[in-house]
Parts: structure tokens; sequence; C-alpha cells
């Protein structure tokens, strides 16, 4: 009988499926898995910490719409994991989580780093799979892909124990199967339903969001905005899927967003959502025409009329639903008359994006000392001016100022946290970016609290020569917090806020990268420019205006507020 062990069949597994990278920290419970890694066409990019690598993981998987994939030790090493998975779990973000645990003859024992951990990550994931047989590991690996990356996507758990996967099987008994599911169900008799709809309205909108992205309808949307004349507002990992230089696209949907969205909200008579959750970002819905009609399309159905009711439940996947769109649209010869109709919708908005936009203005030129945010994120902005250019934003305030002002013209080159809200992905996400696109410029604009959270993912970065620009905007405490209990309380309370004048440039000197110190806005725009022609890793610590309050931090001081 020729005999393989468990690891060496996860190895196998994960080469069959040609994983190109596993974000990982190492421990007794995966060593298996990784001496049989060693040397094979499966790279292991080894991070300072579990959490760091399932960001960079979920990062993998945002700008691939492939499965990133994670590896971590038991116990500790999962914990450390868990906030990755659920900031994936909430960003629908394909993944697979592979973690060792204790062994089956171990179990209840109190063994080195025992813990039921089947059962705490079960609610942050579509599927938790423990593979007790080493003859089934094959089997296990295929169904954690095929289930990550089908329908809406999200994290999944595979969980080896160390005996399972230092167990020898006869090579015969072994099932190896391996499957790629790729599937876009749509329901072409609504096609039929939002057309007429379209048809009736007056001032309709869309709104793109993530399983746009995911469901890579890029060409379909475009066909369809164009061919209707309807303006278009794009959302989270839908950010670019048409670019904001498009005269039908009118940028990010969020309303906070300088330019057209709030007025385009309160005037619509028809919201089109497509692949994206009526959530916060939306005022969970309140933010549109009482009297608009909804539509919503989802390739979930139990997530459609999430926070308002919706006229039209649309349960199909984003790509395959346009292209029955677009096929009508053409039948019917529509598009000429559609878009005369909507024109002077579109100059409406026009208008209101202009304003809007003027609204800003001082505040994106301001030479202000300290700098105010805003003026540091048009700088990057405007710097990063190519179309493979990848932006990351991390921070409470710092992602609101970037986000208010980041121009998308590609998808999949602008990173943030969504809607889970999590500080700390920034060093990751940058890492992740760069390692998957190591020809283009990549940038971290950070806070600087949530820039510790990591820091030491910095030298991550140096030590695989991934050369990373980090821009820290440095308002000396937790931004958003301190404004928070100002706006809700009176005062901010030291303690919890205030952080102080820290030299993070000199703590990346110190582990071999090169750091600049920015106190005066005409010294950014040089400090960026000489960063990326180093090559080196880079921070630039920018000392920004404490006092600004960005519109998050308003609207944090109202979370759990009562109302009279």
């Amino acid at each position: 009988m020729e005999t393989i062990t468990g690891a060496e069949l996860v190895a196998q597994a994960l080469i069959d499926k040609k994983i190109k990278h596993i974000f990982s920290l190492s421990g007794g419970h995966i060593t298996p898995i990784y001496q049989h890694l060693e040397g094979s066409d499966v790279k292991i990019y080894d991070t300072r910490h579990e959490q760091s690598a399932v960001f960079m993981a979920e990062a993998w998987g945002k700008m691939t719409r492939r499965a990133g994939v994670a590896m971590v030790t038991a116990g500790p090493g999962f914990t450390n994991a868990l906030t990755g998975v659920a900031s994936a779990h909430f960003s629908n973000t394909p993944l697979v989580l592979i973690a060792g645990c204790v062994g089956l003859d171990n179990k209840e024992k109190l063994d080195l780093q025992d813990m039921p951990q089947e059962a705490v990550i079960k609610p942050m994931v579509k599927k938790a799979l423990v593979c007790m047989k080493a003859e089934r590991v094959i089997e296990y690996v295929d169904m954690a892909f095929r289930i990550a990356e089908s329908g809406r996507p999200g994290p999944v758990y595979l969980e080896f124990p160390i005996d399972v996967l230092n167990a020898p099987v006869d090579k015969a008994a072994v099932r190896r199967t391996n499957t790629c599911v790729s599937s876009h169900p749509s329901d072409p008799a609504k096609a039929k339903d939002l057309m007429e709809m379209i048809q009736a309205a007056e001032k309709p909108l869309v709104i793109a969001g993530t399983g746009a992205w995911q469901s890579h309808a890029e060409a379909e949307l475009k066909t369809f905005i164009e061919a209707t004349g309807i303006p278009l507002f794009t959302s989270l990992s839908g950010r670019g899927v048409l670019s904001d230089t498009h005269p039908l696209c009118f940028e990010g949907a969020l309303a906070i967003r300088p330019g057209g969205g709030f007025a385009a909200y309160i005037e619509t008579d028809l919201v089109i959502i497509l692949g994206t959750r009526i959530s916060l970002y939306y005022m969970f819905g309140d933010v549109f025409n009482p009297a608009a009609k909804i539509v919503q399309v989802d390739i979930v159905p139990e997530e459609i009329g999430r926070n308002r009711s919706v006229d039209l439940a649309i349960a199909s996947d984003i790509k395959g639903f346009l292209t029955h769109c677009n096929a009508l649209i053409e039948k019917d010869n529509a598009s000429s008359v559609l878009t005369e109709k909507f024109s002077p919708w579109i100059d409406t908005l026009n208008t209101a994006h202009e304003q809007g936009k003027s609204f800003a203005q001082n505040d994106w030129v301001s030479d202000n000392i300290p700098i105010h945010p805003m003026r540091l994120a048009r700088e990057i902005n405007e710097f990063m001016d190519r179309e493979d250019d990848v932006v990351v934003a991390d921070g409470g305030d710092t992602t609101t100022w970037l986000g208010m002002t980041r121009t998308l013209k590609v998808p999949g080159t602008y990173l943030d946290y969504g809607i889970f809200g999590s500080l700390a992905v920034g060093l990751p996400y940058t890492n992740a970016a760069k390692l998957l696109y190591p020809d283009s410029r990549v940038i971290l604009m950070t806070g600087d609290g949530s820039v510790g959270f990591n820091f030491m993912e910095f030298e991550t970065a140096i030590r695989k020569n991934r050369p990373i620009v980090v821009v820290i905007s440095n308002d000396l405490g937790w931004g958003m917090i301190r404004h928070s209990q100002e706006i809700r309380i009176g005062h901010a309370i030291e303690g919890g806020t205030f952080i102080g004048k820290v030299d993070y440039h000199k703590m990346v000197e110190a582990i071999g990268g090169k750091g600049y110190f920015v106190e005066d806005p005409k010294d950014i725009r040089p400090a960026l420019e000489d960063a990326f022609a180093s090559g080196k890793v880079c921070c630039i610590n920018v000392m920004t205006d404490p006092t600004t309050v960005s519109p998050a931090s308003m609207a944090l001081a109202n979370v759990g507020a009562y109302k009279a």
C-alpha cells in the first residue's frame, strides 16, 4: 500500500487550485502543511500577526474576485484571525481560512492551545468545515473554495486537527475532486418589469455596489447606463466599475461625498440598487425620497428589503440580469427615447454636482497649518493619477476624508474597510496590493491611531522588498472618537482619545525604511515624489489639524442616541 499524509494532501489540493500565495504566521499545528508547501508553486507570505494575514487575504479576494487564503495555527493564532474573518463576512469577500487545531485524541485534555474553534467562528462564515479523516482532505479543500466563491462570496473556515494532518492513508482511498463554479443566475421576466418602471420614471438613478464588481458586470453596466442615460453612483468594491470621469457617473454613492449625491437622493423617483445593501451608508433607506420606487437586485433573496420596502425585488446575479435588460433595450430600440427623456435630469445633477464640489473646495486647497486633512487627501488623489495606481484608506476620519476625495477610474484599485469599519486594515491591504501589482504604485493614507495596530507590517514590506508608501494623517489621537465625544458630551475624554506627537517616520527609518516629516501643505507633493522615486518602503508623517470634524464624526456622535 502506497501512503500519503493528510498534510501532503492539503498541499496537493492547494497546488491543484493554483493558489499563488497563502498569507500566514507559522505555528506548530500547521507546520506539516508548511513542510509540504516548501519549494512548491504556492508561496507563503509570512506576516507579523495573524490578523494581518487574514486582512491580506481579504484584500487579495477583493482585488482578484477569487478566494484569498490565510493559514493560522491553533488557539491564539485562530482567535487573532477573527477580526479579519468578520471583515470579509461584511464585505462579501471570498476567503478561505485554514487553521490547525489540537489532535482529536487530545480534545478536552487541556492540551496546548485547545479551544472549540468551530463553534466560535461559525456565525462569521458561510460554512465552517472540520475535516476528521485524512482520506477526505482534498474533498474538504475543494468544498471550501466552491462555497467561498459561489453565490454571494464570503469567508469559509477549514479546520484540520494535527493528527489528521499527520495521519498516513492509502493513496487509493483518496477521492480527488476539483470543481470551479461560475454561475450568473438571472430572472428575464423581472428585467421586463424593471424596463417598464424605468419608462414610467422621470428621475431614476442607479447605485452599483460590490455585487456588480464580484459578478464581473463592468461591461454590461456601462452598456446599460449609456443605453438608458440613467445617472450612476458606485459603492464599496463597486467603486470604479464605471469611471468617475464618465459623464453619467456621479462618483461615490455616499451622501456625504461632495457632489450631487444628496440632491439626487431627495429628488429621485426610482432607485435601482445593484448588488449593495440598504445600510447605514444610506441612513437605512431614509436618505431616499420617501415617494421613490425602490428596485433591489441581489444574488441573496433574503437581503432584499432590509430596512426599507422594495417595490421590485429581483434575486439575481448583476451581470446576468443586466444582460437581459440590455437585450430588451436593443430589441425595443428604446435607447434614444430614454436618453433624451432623462437628459434634463442629468443636467440637474450636473449642476448639483458642481455646487456640491464647490462647498469642499476651500478645504481641498487650504494652505492652513496644521494641514487640513482634505488638502492631504487631495494631494494624494492628484498625485496618484495613473490608471494602475492603487490607493488604500485606513482610519476613522482619515478614511472619510479620502473617501470624499478619491477619483476612481479603474475598479479594484481602491481599498478601505467598508461597512464593518475595522481599523488596522491599511498596512495589510497595502502589502497585499503591492504583492498582486508589483509594478504599480501603491499608497496608504492612514490615521495615526490605526497605523499602530499592525505597525510591524512595515517590517514585512521591507523584508519582502515591497516598496509601499504610507502617509499618516497625524492629528495626535483618535480623531473620530474625540470629535464625536465633543459633539455628544461637550468634551473629549483625554484618556481614550489623545495619543500625542509620535515620530512614526523615525520608527520606520529605524527598521530600514525611509521617513519624511511634513508640517506645511506645500511639502506634501515633494515628499510623495521623493518617496516613490526612492524605491524604498516609506512613511510620510503629516501633521494634520486636530480640530477638523468629519461628517463621519458627526454621525458617530448620534450612534445609539435616544430619539425624543
